[in-house]
């Protein structure tokens, strides 16, 4: 995957927002006004933060070598991946959308139940 294909597949989720507020090289996506992807545009390895379960976020540290903490986040619930190595498209798609889910998890029922209709 190249960063054209990343940042198309993120735009075309449904309410997906795009901004630059931390500097001009820190991309970040949004859904209901919340962050759910950060893209560093300098790195020379292409690569996206997402916010994950606790569990499944130690979970995918421990199986893939891709997944690190993300940096400058809660890591706790944030992970970074290492585009084009050990998971394939799907898979980084896959965690893109779950973490997506993981942001509306907080968010009122009311949010929740018109974004997923």
């Amino acid at each position: 995957m190249n960063i054209e294909d990343l940042h198309d597949y993120c735009l075309s989720l449904k309410d997906c927002t795009e901004s630059f507020p931390f500097n001009e090289v820190s991309l970040v996506l949004k859904v209901a006004g919340k962050i759910f992807a950060m893209i560093p545009l300098d790195e020379p390895e292409l690569q996206i933060s997402l916010k994950c379960d606790p569990e499944k976020a130690i979970e995918l540290r421990e199986q893939y070598s891709c997944v690190q903490p993300a940096y400058h986040c809660n890591k706790k619930y944030w992970n970074t991946i290492y585009l084009n190595r050990d998971l394939n498209d799907e898979q980084v798609k896959f965690w893109i959308r779950h973490s997506i889910d993981e942001v509306m998890k907080k968010l009122p029922k009311k949010i929740r139940d018109e974004y997923y209709q």
